[in-house]
């Protein structure tokens, strides 16, 4: 969505996502509930990025402290720099194989 400078009808914008507050996407993604059964996705890219591999986990729970701490585990146990995203995780290198039996032994289901 581009940034709104000035529009009165709407209300308040949030200035992490630039939404109404009403409609605020940021706000709901630390309050997403975290299911049994959660499966994950990956992928691996390297657009953007200067040629650089990237392992990407993605369509999880949108809740940060979950992803957090799956972001520090899945780096400290593949020995790799990565970040957590809104809706994933983001680790430097094309290690699916590693990754995939990590999250398998977490309980996951992985496709990709």
């Amino acid at each position: 969505m581009p940034r709104v400078v000035y529009n009165s009808d709407r209300g308040k914008i949030c200035p992490r996502c630039g939404w109404p507050e009403a409609e605020c996407r940021c706000s709901k993604a630390a309050e997403e509930a975290v299911p049994d059964r959660i499966v994950a996705k990956l992928r691996i890219e390297r657009a953007g990025r200067g040629g650089k591999t990237v392992t990407v986990i993605y369509d999880l729970p949108r809740n940060d402290a979950f992803l957090k701490d799956l972001a520090q585990d899945l780096k400290r146990a593949c020995g790799t720099g990565g970040t957590a995203t809104d809706d994933g995780v983001e680790l430097q290198g094309d290690i699916r194989d590693r990754v995939r039996e990590l999250l398998v032994k977490k309980g996951f289901q992985v496709k990709g």
